[in-house]
């Protein structure tokens, strides 16, 4: 691991100092190949093979279906995701201040129409198959306010957005959102936590990269006025990393062997100047996360962040959590339209997806994620062939990791 991190650095330095917009050179991306071998270390820990469930596939999984048919679909998927060779799903039940599962704080989510509880089926064909289930909330994002409008009033989100509207809660772009400034918030979204993980037979829960959702002073101007403070953007992340501290305890607090893990941008630029959320500090110092999951959700042309690059500063940063680098499947065939002059890459490259993959397992990383589900087990093309790729290099690496250490899969040149 040691090796492997020095020459993340050194790599990552020539990358950067040079400029993430420019595209990296062949040499460049060949030179973990020039660096020796690490000394032999300890059995590793087991390597993690994710993939993400998002709310969206809910609509088409559960509304109109019975508990039954719901349970049918599910393990369908999981028994895919098995044969692939993946050990961990992300399942959300949070997405917009509701619930998947049984919860006396949040109201229950919209995509569910009929009585059950989809996350309690979910845990329990999961097991079945030997995956791992993570249960994934955005802590801060909530409804549209006329969501909140029909919500009862028994729930402390429709009772703040009757009486600590534009403090607690704060409408951008259409969505009520948290304010994590107060630490009424911060023990509300904490209590969530705590309910869901109490009731719950899952391995670890799972946030992603909704922070605050936009870089305007005004969304919480009156909080930062009372605060004292002098610099906005320092003053966000202290309250976005006194949130994780206080997640990450109360997950703890539950069992101390669940995982807490944390989905950032792949862009750390992104994350700290316009997200405010201090992923670097949460993942190099103890006490704020076990897996760090960043989303580098780029092609080796990126002209922002390509991949090689932006990997290896992951992996020159993570030093106290484990690093599972998150894959982008939903852009196979694709037009990457952020990524400049690397926009057609996905279009006229159908195994970036699997390169990608086979260079995280060669790296330091403990592993990878997947998103998403339903993109992952497309029948569309290129996922196909892309998959059964991903499956063998899935296979190889359980059965001689060794072998992909020393022959990277390095991008192709044109």
């Amino acid at each position: 691991m040691f090796m492997h991190r020095m020459t993340a650095c050194l790599l990552a330095a020539v990358l950067l100092l040079a400029g993430c917009g420019r595209e990296p050179e062949y040499w460049e991306q060949t030179l973990p190949q020039l660096a020796p071998e690490a000394p032999t270390e300890a059995a590793p820990q087991e390597e993690i093979r994710a993939v993400w469930i998002p709310v969206m596939h809910y609509a088409a999984w559960m509304t109109g279906r019975t508990e039954q048919q719901f349970r049918d679909t599910v393990a369908g998927v999981f028994a895919d995701c098995a044969a692939l060779g993946l050990n961990t799903v992300f399942v959300h039940v949070r997405a917009y201040g509701d619930a998947y599962y049984a919860s006396t704080l949040f109201p229950r989510g919209a995509y569910l129409t009929e009585d059950y509880d989809p996350l309690a089926v979910m845990t329990e064909e999961a097991h079945a198959r030997g995956l791992a289930v993570h249960a994934w909330i955005n802590p801060l994002r909530c409804q549209t306010p006329e969501g909140l409008e029909r919500t009862d009033k028994r729930y402390p989100l429709r009772q703040w957005y009757d009486d600590r509207n534009g403090t607690y809660l704060v409408e951008v772009d259409g969505h009520a959102w948290l304010n994590p400034a107060y630490p009424e918030v911060r023990q509300f979204v904490a209590d969530g936590a705590a309910e869901l993980l109490a009731q719950y037979d899952v391995e670890g829960l799972h946030i992603d990269d909704y922070f605050y959702p936009t870089t305007d002073a005004e969304f919480d101007a009156q909080a930062f006025a009372e605060s004292g403070q002098s610099d906005l953007a320092a003053w966000r992340r202290e309250n976005c990393t006194a949130l994780i501290k206080l997640l990450y305890d109360t997950v703890k607090a539950q069992n101390p062997a669940l995982v807490f893990s944390i989905s950032p941008q792949g862009n750390p630029e992104t994350n700290s100047g316009q997200l405010y959320a201090d992923a670097a500090r949460w993942c190099s110092e103890p006490g704020y996360c076990d897996w760090i999951v960043p989303q580098i959700y780029y092609g080796y042309r990126n002209a922002v962040c390509p991949f090689t690059a932006t990997l290896h500063w992951w992996e020159m940063t993570a030093d106290s959590s484990r690093l599972v680098i998150g894959l982008a499947a939903y852009k196979c065939g694709r037009e990457d339209v952020w990524a400049g002059s690397g926009a057609d890459e996905w279009l006229n490259d159908s195994g970036v997806l699997s390169r990608e993959l086979a260079e995280v397992l060669a790296g330091s990383a403990d592993g990878a994620a997947f998103y998403s589900c339903n993109d992952l087990f497309s029948d569309e093309a290129p996922m196909p062939a892309e998959r059964e790729r991903i499956r063998k290099i899935l296979s190889h690496a359980v059965t001689n990791p060794a072998a992909l250490r020393c022959e990277p899969v390095l991008p192709e040149r044109n």
